[in-house]
């Protein structure tokens, strides 16, 4: 069977960002050149790169951005804690019928309200403050965490299991070594999709009940009309969102690379 031929590591280094290049190049261009020509308005409302780099310069030297982005991953972590109960609980409903049909019909009611949904709530609850941040990011985190593993569990080969039970494995040792491992790569790929919802649902929530993080950084950029600091604070939501990801794919291909998916 013919090899499929793979270019230089460097050469598909440079592809793998070239979109990036070019969206920015596209952006400077329009921003830069194009929309002074229509208005000169429009370019406060849509700075060119290199104003958005000078706003993050500023910001990073007055360490404000460090402060801010500091503040918004302490709470998805504390959050992402908390939310680690899910992982638990869907092994036990995966694992067991009776489990299950206890408890899939509160979750099922309660997981398609989205966390946003929550937030008026949560502030008369819990005021504004860090545990009201993190009630929404936990509701973000905790469903897709729960789900993934449920479907670990539930996609575990079954002669895995039997081969255990004939070598002599209790049930908890059973659940534990051999079902719990088993489902760890779907467990993953459920932090990885909850992080990510956590991050969206910690910037919304922040956006109206914080005064600090990156959704405030947004929220009072816009009260004083500072697109460029808006932009700043988008993109570091955005890059801080790749690099957790990115973070979680090379723990997960470390501890499982007996995964496929891991390894992609």
């Amino acid at each position: 069977m013919a090899r499929i031929r793979r270019g230089p590591g460097w050469l598909s280094g440079m592809v793998r960002y070239l979109g990036l290049l070019v969206f920015f190049g596209v952006w400077q261009i329009i921003s830069a050149f194009v929309l002074p020509r229509i208005d000169a308005n429009l370019v406060s409302l849509m700075p060119p790169p290199t104003e958005v780099v000078k706003a993050a310069i500023a910001l990073l030297v007055s360490g404000e951005l460090l402060k801010h982005f500091l503040t918004s991953l302490q709470r998805e972590v504390i959050a992402f804690t908390y939310a680690c109960i899910a992982i638990p609980l869907g092994v036990l409903m995966g694992w067991s019928k009776t489990v299950q049909n206890l408890m899939e019909p509160v979750f099922e009611m309660l997981r398609p309200i989205p966390p946003i949904a929550w937030i008026p709530l949560a502030i008369l609850w819990f005021g504004i403050s860090d545990l009201q941040n993190q009630f929404i990011i936990f509701l973000g985190i905790f469903f897709p965490l729960l789900i993934n593993t449920i479907t670990g569990v539930k996609n575990v080969e079954y002669n895995i299991v039997r081969a255990a039970r004939c070598l002599g494995a209790s049930e908890r040792a059973v659940l534990v070594k051999v079902v719990f491992r088993a489902a760890l790569p779907q467990i993953v790929t459920g932090i990885r999709v909850g992080l990510g919802v956590g991050w969206m649902a910690l910037v919304a929530a922040e956006l109206v009940g914080a005064t600090s993080g990156l959704g405030w950084l947004i929220s009072d950029a816009r009260s004083v009309l500072r697109t460029d600091i808006i932009l700043v604070g988008m993109i570091s939501i955005g890059v801080a969102g790749l690099l957790i990801d990115q973070g979680l794919r090379w723990v997960a291909r470390k501890l499982l690379p007996w995964s496929l998916a891991m390894t992609k």
